[in-house]
């Protein structure tokens, strides 16, 4: 096949891969074109688009719901700041994430989250002056207290993190469920009902104020779903409150909103998440919620460019080798999907030899690693004419890519990134 064909057969080649990609924008394109091989593989984010999706997020919500963001999609410190104008606060869960979200935005609200917190930390937290916490154990309610004992006068804000069992299908079919069944995460509720007596009723209220309810139970579901678990996070919630005689100012209903590998153009449904928060909100005056998306905020803002190394046939399929693979976007390989991706053609070959192609019309994308695992798409239909020293920039790569990452495995050069 002549570049000519390969052209013709194509137009702008990503058009016919994935329709849910046109969002990319010619900046973003531009951009990798114009990178030297050697400057591959490369994370290139769109800083301004990042900033426009999270300002509409934040339209779409009601007054009363404080949206904040997960760090652990994705900590790089320029989408932290980016962030910083449509976010009324960030979510840690680590002493390391605490330490790099307050030097990348010192002024921001923390909110510290996560099983297993160790003496340290807290005591790190506390000095911080972290906002909220999500207690998850009666144990570490106790730690926090111990080092809240050595600062009298400092009383912090707890909500505790309880595993709720709702009424839904949908936490069977979400790729991570974090509630409703045995989990290391938070308290059941009869172990719940023992710690709100012990900050009511006991002395570790003195310094620990019990503001609410934290219950994130899974990632993955749309917004219909979203608000059947909410609602019932909420009734349960207020329950709990009545029966204890202690104000409910806070509910934190967590994160987890779809995002669509399949699909990159079937967003979650901000504008129907918010208009049932509101009206959930209208049935509790007073009340406060806290969402804590993460993917669902920077996915859509990254991207992993590479190139193709060589093609090659196996047993009638074809393979493409890029640079770089799962040891950079790990995504694929946990969540067991093809990453979505365009592909960017480069007419030029300097070789005297002929030029590897995709001639069976589809190939898996695999990386350089010395496993079968490491492959970001499989036998994907849009590769048919791919060919060595063409470039693939493969999409939603901003949230849950590098930093979930296993970096060090065969030691191959860290990728470039990019902000643009």
């Amino acid at each position: 096949m002549t570049d000519t064909d390969h052209r013709d057969r194509h137009g702008d080649l990503h058009q016919g891969l994935h329709p849910g990609l046109r969002h990319v924008t010619e900046g973003v394109r531009a951009h990798v074109a114009a990178l030297a091989p050697d400057e591959l593989p490369a994370y290139v984010y769109d800083l301004a688009a990042l900033r426009a999706h999270a300002a509409a997020v934040r339209a779409a919500l009601p007054e009363r719901v404080e949206l904040y963001y997960a760090a652990k999609a994705n900590p790089e410190a320029p989408l932290l700041t980016a962030l910083r104008a449509a976010v009324d606060g960030y979510e840690v869960s680590s002493g390391g994430e605490l330490a790099h979200v307050r030097a990348a935005v010192p002024d921001a609200p923390l909110a510290f989250g996560g099983p297993g917190k160790t003496p340290a930390e807290i005591a790190a937290a506390v000095e911080a002056g972290v906002h909220r916490w999500h207690v998850e154990s009666e144990q570490e309610l106790h730690r926090l207290a111990a080092v809240l004992a050595d600062r009298p006068g400092t009383v912090v804000d707890v909500l505790l993190r309880v595993n709720l069992a709702v009424t839904t299908d949908a936490l069977d079919a979400v790729p991570l469920a974090m509630g409703g069944r045995p989990t290391p995460f938070g308290l059941d509720p009869d172990q719940a009902e023992e710690c709100v007596r012990a900050l009511t009723d006991g002395p570790l209220g003195r310094q620990l104020r019990l503001r609410g309810v934290h219950a994130h139970l899974a990632s993955g579901l749309a917004a219909e779903e979203q608000l059947s678990v909410a609602s019932q996070i909420v009734a349960w919630s207020a329950a709990l409150a009545g029966r204890h005689g202690f104000p409910l100012a806070e509910v934190n209903i967590g994160g987890g909103m779809a995002v669509d590998y399949e699909d990159p153009a079937a967003r979650f449904d901000w504008t129907a998440f918010g208009e049932g928060l509101a009206k959930l909100l209208d049935a509790h005056p007073g009340l406060t919620l806290r969402i804590e998306p993460g993917r669902a905020l920077t996915a859509y803002c990254g991207w992993y460019a590479t190139e193709v190394l060589d093609v090659k046939q196996s047993h009638g399929e074809d393979f493409a080798v890029v640079r770089g693979g799962t040891h950079h976007l790990r995504t694929p390989a946990t969540r067991g999907h093809s990453q979505p991706f365009e592909v960017l053609p480069v007419d030029a070959w300097p070789y005297p030899w002929a030029r590897p192609a995709v001639t069976t019309g589809r190939a898996t994308l695999s990386g350089q690693l010395c496993t079968p695992k490491d492959v970001l798409a499989h036998a994907a239909d849009g590769a048919d004419g791919l060919r060595a020293s063409d470039r693939v920039l493969f999409s939603m790569a901003g949230a849950y890519a590098w930093n979930i990452s296993h970096h060090e495995f065969l030691m191959h050069p860290r990728p470039g990134f990019h902000y643009l």
